[in-house]
């Protein structure tokens, strides 16, 4: 009965973890969409989230790594530590045998990463000491995870002859990119269908 209690409590403190930890998350995400990055501090997150800063420090570490959570929990859409290659919709894509529809498809899943993001593009383009080491993290994340794709094609003999794997890769690292898609949509008003018929 002991052993079993504590196995309960166990599964009870693992949860109020989560709890805690997408609370935080959630706070500095409508925090920095409202006040901004700079402006945001651990003790308003900490507060907003109903915990204490201390817990803040002891998950996170510094308040740049909060909102690199945030945009981790953005790009995935929920809070599940599961990686984006392991998700059903990319797993689908690649698993795809028709190569129009598997380049569809991955547009489709960078515009709903995009459109997750949202306004938290803007947040990472502020000027703030802590700003372009998360940014720097960011893209040497999505170089890596779009490398990958490109692997996956080279490997299903879809690149065009003569196309270096390495080049196309830096490519389509740029074309996705989140400040790409709000150049496009933000600033020369694309509707969402035009970016992603765009990137296919």
């Amino acid at each position: 009965m002991a052993g079993s209690n504590r196995a309960y409590d166990a599964t009870g403190r693992r949860a109020a973890a989560e709890r805690n930890r997408a609370a935080v998350v959630e706070a500095c995400r409508e925090l920095v969409l409202r006040d901004g990055y700079r402006v945001t501090t651990v003790k308003a997150i900490a507060q907003h989230a109903s915990v204490s800063p201390e817990l803040v420090y002891k998950v996170f570490g510094a308040k740049k790594d909060v909102l690199k959570a945030v945009y981790d929990v953005a790009i995935a859409g929920d809070h599940e530590p599961v990686e984006l290659a392991a998700r059903p919709e990319l797993r689908h894509v690649l698993a795809e045998a028709d190569s129009g529809e598997k380049l569809a498809g991955y547009a489709r899943f960078v515009l709903g990463m995009h459109e997750r993001l949202g306004d938290l593009v803007t947040v990472l383009a502020e000027p703030d000491p802590d700003v372009p080491e998360i940014v720097a993290t960011i893209d040497a994340e999505r170089l890596v995870g779009v490398g990958r794709f490109v692997e996956h094609l080279a490997e299903r003999g879809l690149l065009a002859a003569g196309v270096d794997a390495r080049q196309a890769a830096d490519a389509c690292w740029l074309l996705t990119s989140p400040t790409v898609f709000v150049r496009l949509t933000g600033g020369r008003g694309w509707p969402a269908e035009r970016y992603r018929s765009w990137l296919e």
